[in-house]
């Protein structure tokens, strides 16, 4: 007697749907553990940073100096830690790297007793994360900039290589310090525009107070002058007297008249005595009245 169960058609296709999603799923899986140990394999590691900046030799050197001296590594975190390496040290040179001999200047900042930093090729181990900056010249403009930073285990004294997130994380705060040094040098520019500026103008208010003070001096002495011609004409002129003078030849009574002078007419003295002034009359006449005939302007 046959035993095996009866499938009806319609069930057993199902079956086989099922079936075929499932080995379609394992092939999935399949492929993404070959991709991302794909990945993994293919992953550069010890290639460090070198990039032409910019910037002068002088700028980027100074914000070199600055990054490697803010104790802070980039682009990695120490185990159980999801922030940056703190606690590093910037010094002269560091046997994890080579004395440089080449040109340019190099600098150095080490982290002692890190604990197994990410990033590193095989690191799972405490040691001396360094990372080394080296400054080039290149031309008036730019400047040549090398990053390499490495991982040295204290047990087997053995060098991990980075993968580059410590050297692409360290020139990102470089580019920050020279971004603010433009910024400060731009401020800087404009500042002394604006005192150029500023004294300009208080050199244009000072010509013009000049101007001011020297038109107000003249405006004085014209004044002045008037004031003082004036003084003189009051003191050279004189007017006759009421019922009017007689115009005389010489200074005496007897001589002869020259011309009648009525009241309020006006001479300029031209002699002065004791007794009779020397005048022209308006007419142009000259001749003597005696003082007494005569009298100050009004």
């Amino acid at each position: 007697m046959n035993l095996t169960p009866y499938i009806l058609p319609g069930r057993k296709a199902r079956i086989n749907r099922l079936l075929l999603v499932g080995e379609t799923l394992v092939l999935l899986s399949a492929v993404v553990l070959l991709q991302a140990r794909d990945k993994k394999s293919t992953e550069s590691f010890g290639l460090g940073l070198t990039v032409t900046v910019p910037s002068p030799e002088a700028e980027l050197v100074q914000a070199v100096q600055d990054v490697v001296a803010d104790g802070i590594i980039q682009g990695s975190m120490e185990y159980n830690k999801d922030e940056y390496i703190s606690g590093a040290e910037a010094v002269d040179s560091t046997p994890v790297f080579p004395k440089w001999s080449g040109p340019g200047r190099a600098f150095y900042k080490v982290r002692e007793n890190a604990l197994d930093p990410r990033n590193f090729k095989d690191g799972g181990d405490s040691g001396t994360l360094a990372v080394r900056y080296v400054v080039q010249p290149a031309d008036e403009k730019s400047a040549l900039l090398k990053i390499d930073a490495v991982f040295v285990d204290d047990f087997y004294h053995r060098v991990h290589s980075s993968n580059g997130s410590v050297e692409s994380a360290e020139y990102a705060a470089i580019q920050d310090h020279l971004a603010t040094m433009h910024l400060q040098k731009q401020k800087a520019v404009e500042e002394e525009q604006r005192q150029k500026q500023d004294l300009a103008a208080r050199e244009l208010e000072r010509k013009h107070k000049e101007q001011q003070e020297e038109l107000s001096l003249t405006q004085s002495s014209d004044e002045t002058l008037q004031h003082y011609v004036e003084r003189l004409r009051r003191e050279a002129e004189r007017t006759v007297k009421s019922p009017g003078a007689q115009l005389r030849s010489a200074p005496f009574r007897s001589a002869s008249s020259i011309a009648q002078l009525g009241a309020g007419a006006r001479v300029v003295i031209l002699i002065s005595t004791p007794y009779w002034y020397g005048v022209e009359a308006d007419s142009g006449q000259q001749g003597w009245i005696h003082r007494s005939q005569l009298e100050l302007l009004p």
